[in-house]
């Protein structure tokens, strides 16, 4: 019986202590300095194929280029302390330098850990469209920066094309995901 080996202990008035930091909350957003992310969040990406460290079958072959598929690019793990308005900040180039739109996929898992858009438990939760065409690049290669805010109660999601300063925005509940 887990009576007989542990002291089990009930605070009174649970309900009415969270209730109480949802109006703190509601009412004075700063009074909460930092939470932890429910879930893991990232971008699927395509990276360099790298012989023993990615799966066969992910492995993408594209203008003599070898590419890894749906690797999951974290931004921030499951359980990890998030304070108030903090921005990670990626860059990425898009696969093909005539590429007109570039989507940036948003993904959620629960687990701590990820690897792959593909594995189970890992779901889409937004999507940011950046529309690029008619614009020229001057870099070699177009640079998209991708940041994502968290810390609220939802997660803002901002992909700009750094040559042009076009910038697309979305916002995922941080709550609900």
């Amino acid at each position: 019986m887990l009576q007989s080996r542990c002291r089990i202990i009930i605070p009174h008035d649970v309900g009415l202590t969270i209730l109480k930091g949802a109006v703190l909350f509601g009412l004075d957003p700063s009074v909460i300095k930092v939470r932890r992310s429910p879930l893991t969040y990232g971008v699927g990406v395509l990276n360099r194929f790298v012989e023993g460290k990615h799966p066969p079958e992910k492995l993408l072959i594209k203008d003599g280029t070898r590419w890894c598929t749906d690797v999951f690019d974290t931004f921030i793990a499951a359980d990890q302390s998030v304070a108030l308005g903090e921005m990670v900040k990626r860059s990425y180039t898009p696969a093909k330098p005539s590429q007109q739109i570039i989507v940036i996929h948003v993904y959620c898992s629960e687990k701590e850990r990820v690897g792959f858009i593909s594995e189970p438990g890992v779901r889409k939760c937004g999507t940011l469209r950046l529309d690029v065409s008619g614009t020229q690049s001057s870099a070699p290669r177009r640079e998209i920066q991708t940041l994502m805010q968290f810390g609220d109660t939802e997660i803002r999601a901002i992909a700009i094309d750094v040559s042009t300063g076009r910038t697309v925005k979305a916002s995922i509940d941080f709550l609900s995901h």
